[in-house]
């Protein structure tokens, strides 16, 4: 035995494997077909930035940047920042890589992201998101279009049920200017009975006061004055024309007016979709609408609005009933058997059939592997097969099964909905043959 102690995985990391495994990819491939529909264009960013990129689009004084960032030096003596999200990186590629000939500009991608936090249920230190923006679009219906993609993934996922989606405005920049100064002036004159945290966010974040957990907090922050108390006329219609187009869209929503996003470049919309299912962590996906973030990069003044989302959340809520579907189980006994299984193998996968060979232990061993692989059909090719020229097809559901023709199983057979059928049969007027299985006996 070896005395080398094997390394421990780092804390807040994970591996990922089985059903979990498989949740993850189904969440990425949804999110992958819906955005083709809503014509987001793939990009693909860096895993690490300049530091910079990140302290000036958050805010130096934010947790993250203050707190949470994995930040080194290279060997050039430059800071470095593995991303902590996407949003900052694809502003900056929007400014140097002349992304902006393409506004409105919406793009999507996923992939992993690094804070270093305190690691619990649904979050961790490496962590997976989705991310959907749209750059240089000042129209509501921007912010329409990514709530119906938002909402659309969620329903495709099939965990649409308890979640909600929360929505509020933040006005525009005179409309939260005013609301910023009441809010200030409204804790300032309780300040000595705040939680510690909001008496730091006091002096450089206020707007986090209201989404404060600390029950020290959650007293005042109800009688804390109201965004609509200060929205302009311009920034009650935008708010409006959300509204009315997520009714059109048939997206269900609800108003959570102490919904807030504390970095200044934040404006209008400001959304997440939450659920009870997760315990603490109930954000599954969030957003808002981000009109400073390209001016805080040294780019003019540019419209934008966006959302990630959780893959390790989502995945979670989708939960083990999303594993790989094995649809054949090809099981051979003996070595000639064995040759055919493999070229019988290959064809099936040639289809976009799901198929696995299983060729270790008896025949009874061999169709309880199968059976607890979750094979839907097996594929038994025996001595008794081999005299008569056929291959046994048997239903592991079922029970039932029946022959196919070994030539015809090589050269003519295709599945069609998950069933064995040889098309363009000149034997049958029809067309084509569809094989059905015979009752278990």
């Amino acid at each position: 035995m070896s005395n080398v102690e094997t390394p421990r995985p780092i804390r807040g990391t994970q591996d990922i494997f089985g059903p979990e495994a498989e949740a993850f990819a189904f969440v990425v491939e949804t999110f992958e077909r819906v955005r083709k529909l809503y014509r987001f264009r793939r990009v693909e960013m860096p895993v690490f930035e300049k530091t910079e990129v990140f302290s000036r689009s958050l805010g130096e004084t934010t947790d993250v940047v203050s707190k949470e960032m994995y930040s080194f030096d290279d060997r050039g003596g430059e800071s470095l920042t593995l991303r902590p999200e996407f949003t900052a990186g694809i502003a900056r590629a929007y400014l140097t890589d002349g992304w902006q000939q393409y506004a409105p500009l919406k793009v999507a991608t996923h992939g992993p992201l690094f804070r270093y936090e305190r690691p619990q249920k649904g979050r961790y230190r490496q962590f997976h998101q989705l991310d959907a923006e749209i750059i240089g679009a000042a129209e509501p219906q921007a912010d329409v279009e990514l709530l119906a993609m938002a909402d659309q993934l969620l329903k495709e996922l099939g965990i649409a049920d308890g979640v909600t989606l929360q929505l509020n405005t933040l006005g525009d920049a005179d409309s939260r200017d005013s609301w910023r100064v009441a809010l200030v002036a409204y804790f300032q004159s309780v300040r000595a009975d705040l939680s510690e945290d909001s008496q730091e966010r006091l002096e450089r974040n206020p707007l986090r006061i209201l989404d404060s957990k600390d029950p020290r907090d959650k007293a005042f922050v109800a009688d804390a004055p109201k965004i609509d108390d200060f929205l302009t006329d311009q920034a009650q219609d935008f708010f409006g024309q959300v509204t009315s187009g997520l009714e059109a869209a048939g997206v269900a929503w609800t108003r959570l007016p102490a919904l807030v996003r504390g970095l200044d470049y934040y404006r209008h919309t400001a959304f997440e979709f939450v659920t009870d299912r997760l315990g603490a962590q109930g954000t599954v996906l969030g957003g808002g609408r981000y009109d400073g973030l390209i001016e805080s990069l040294g780019g003019v003044h540019t419209p934008a609005a966006g959302w990630a989302a959780g893959i390790e959340r989502l995945a979670m809520l989708v939960g083990e009933r999303r594993q790989s579907v094995l649809e054949q189980a090809i099981i051979p006994v003996g070595e000639e058997a064995e040759s055919i299984a493999a070229q019988l193998l290959a064809k099936t996968r040639r289809w976009g059939t799901s198929a696995e060979l299983f060729n270790r232990g008896n025949l009874k061993k061999r169709m309880q592997r199968a059976a607890d692989a979750g094979a839907f059909w097996a594929v038994i090719i025996g001595e008794d097969e081999l005299a008569k020229g056929v291959v046994t097809i048997r239903n592991m559901h079922s029970g039932g099964q029946f022959t196919i023709p070994l030539d015809d199983m090589l050269n003519r057979v295709e599945m069609d909905d998950g069933r064995f059928v040889i098309r363009d049969d000149p034997n049958n007027p029809v067309g084509w043959t569809v094989f059905e299985p015979a009752e278990s006996q």
